[in-house]
């Protein structure tokens, strides 16, 4: 009779909040497919805490097997965690799988000595014949995705992809373990689109789980506790029937069977919208649904070098159109570092992306992932990339090293300013005023605030930056910037206080509160903080109650009442 065998599967999240699905899914594999006398724990962490503390919760266990699950933005922390973890436990067999391995696992076993194998592709099924090929002392040849050594060799297994639905990771220890965390729901497997970067592709045409299944996951992981449940389907409306169904089933019980304040996340391809789900969308309750739409560029020569069939207009329309129903958070990303993307077409790209207006609008730069096209052609996709992960792209033939340092300054600016939140009127007037695209006041704000030195900033000395260069730039009042940044930041910030740049000293002030508790209709209610502020432009005092932010926004309604006799009654 075989030895029982213990075994641990260890994951360092990117942040605390981010609650990770493969170790759960791996889990459930071993729970369907192990033999009996093989126990499996799970253990979390970040990478932003002590990995020595990490390294002692796996010890404690004493597992003779670890699995740990790899990304970019682990690999290093878990290549640590792993050196230390075999220091106390030298026996222990290290088993790697993720996006982050899959496809150089013949590399990692020339260079790394402490892994025993690799799983490349899905796991479920091939960890847990895995553990019960060590569980019975048998060996491993015939085990699909599983990478090896024969003596020095690498025996390399291509990345397993099943045809079976796998078993679902929805455990309640998975529900136990969530703690309010984001939740991850994954309805379907593969991608119908190649993008020559993604490796999403590489993983099998899109491959949907049964959609009754799909509904009582959703309602679970609704009803877990968590504020956000984010779908991981790579195009989720791939299958447009489909996700019709489950966008109409959440608007269907949302409020009921699913609490009021859980969004929904789900990444979608915005071109093969049709008017049927953008009126479907029309109809969801404010915030329960997000969505994320990846753009790419606009490019048309850098969407066809990258495989990505695009029909842009259509794009642009559908994007407008859910943008328009403001009830939804759409997030829409650009990424600098494509092929035929010269700085010139990305800063055309930039503002279109900006006009359509969208609630976030993110600058991502290109990273060449092991397995994805991009990587394996470089005659055909000639770049420069870091050799460490993220493996981020450091100069292309279109753009310069300079040129990509300087738009990581724009996209410092960008979320600062524009996906914070904290600044919506303010770049709704310097834009009108000041004469400049998006892309250039981003760019030259950005290259400013990189100057002067904006890591860790607190917001009051980051405000008191943007009023200082925008209130000296050409067509901008100095005075109006003033009030529109106030307006800003009493929609925003609940302290209701302004930061020393945007203060000033006016008797008039507290009148003004005086007069606006009087009124019936302006006096705040009891146990709401309120924020006031006069606005000098507009003879008017401005004030927000700290009550209910817009779930879109994420603004507190402002409201403005005029004042009469010199600021002293309104």
């Amino acid at each position: 009779m075989n030895q029982p065998l213990s075994a641990v599967i260890c994951v360092l999240n990117s942040k605390y909040i981010h609650s990770s699905l493969a170790p759960w899914c791996l889990l459930a594999g071993t729970d369907a497919y192990c033999e009996k006398g093989i126990t499996v724990k799970i253990i979390e962490g970040t990478i932003n805490e002590q990995i020595e503390k990490v390294a002692q919760r796996i010890v404690a266990q004493n597992p003779q097997v670890i699995g740990f699950c790899c990304y970019i933005w682990n690999i290093t922390a878990t290549k640590q965690l792993i050196r230390l973890v075999k220091k106390q436990l030298p026996n222990a067999i290290v088993i790697l799988g993720g996006p982050e391995v899959s496809y150089n696992a013949g590399r990692l076993l020339r260079e790394e000595s402490l892994i025993q194998y690799i799983v490349s592709g899905e796991g479920e099924k091939p960890f847990a014949l895995l553990l019960n090929a060590i569980f019975k002392g048998e060996g491993v040849q015939n085990i699909p995705g599983v990478c090896y050594r024969d003596g020095e060799q690498p025996v390399i297994s291509s990345p397993y992809i099943s045809a079976e639905e796998p078993p679902s990771p929805y455990t309640q220890a998975y529900l136990d373990a969530l703690k309010g965390r984001i939740a991850y729901l994954e309805t379907s497997r593969g991608c119908p689109y190649s993008c020559a970067f993604c490796l999403s592709g590489r993983c099998g045409g899109a491959r949907f789980f049964d959609v009754e299944r799909a509904k009582k996951e959703l309602l679970l992981l609704a009803n877990s506790g968590t504020q956000t449940v984010k779908l991981v389907d790579r195009t989720f409306n791939a299958n447009r029937k489909r996700a019709n169904e489950l966008f109409g089933y959440i608007i269907e019980h949302y409020g009921t069977a699913i609490p009021k304040g859980v969004c929904f996340h789900f990444e979608i391809a915005g071109d093969i919208l049709d008017d049927e789900t953008i009126s479907l969308l029309a109809t969801a309750p404010t915030g329960a649904m997000q969505l994320e739409i990846g753009l790419q560029s606009f490019n048309a020569e850098t969407l066809a070098a990258i495989n990505r069939k695009t029909n842009v207009e259509r794009l642009k329309r559908n994007i407008q159109r859910t943008v328009a129903n403001a009830n939804m958070h759409i997030h829409i990303d650009l990424i600098a570092g494509l092929p035929y993307e010269n700085f010139q077409s990305f800063a055309e790209s930039f503002n279109t992306a900006y006009d359509l207006k969208p609630n976030m609008l993110q600058l991502g730069f290109l990273k060449l992932l092991y397995g994805a096209p991009m990587r394996d052609n470089p005659e055909e996709y000639p770049c420069e990339y870091e050799q460490t992960p993220p493996y981020e792209v450091t100069k292309t033939p279109w753009l310069s090293s300079e040129e990509l340092l300087n738009l990581h300054n724009t996209e410092d600016a960008l979320e600062r300013l524009y996906n914070s939140g904290r600044f919506r009127r303010t770049l709704e007037y310097l834009l009108k005023k000041g004469g400049q695209s998006p892309f250039d006041l981003f760019y030259q704000f950005g290259q400013f605030a990189a100057r002067k030195g904006t890591e860790r900033i607190p917001l009051d000395e980051y405000t008191a930056l943007v009023f200082t260069y925008f209130s000296t730039q050409k067509g901008i009042d100095k005075s109006v910037l003033r009030d529109v940044m106030v307006c800003d930041r009493l929609a925003t910030i609940s302290t209701g206080k302004l930061p020393a740049a945007l203060r000033i000293e006016d008797g008039n002030l507290k009148n003004a509160v005086k007069a606006l508790e009087q009124e019936e209709a302006t006096r705040p209610q009891k146990g709401i903080k309120r924020g006031v502020a006069l606005l000098y432009t507009e003879n008017c005092a401005a004030y927000a109650d700290y009550d209910t932010k817009n779930p879109i926004t994420g603004e507190y309604p402002l409201f403005k009442v005029p004042m009469v006799g010199g600021g002293d009654k309104i």
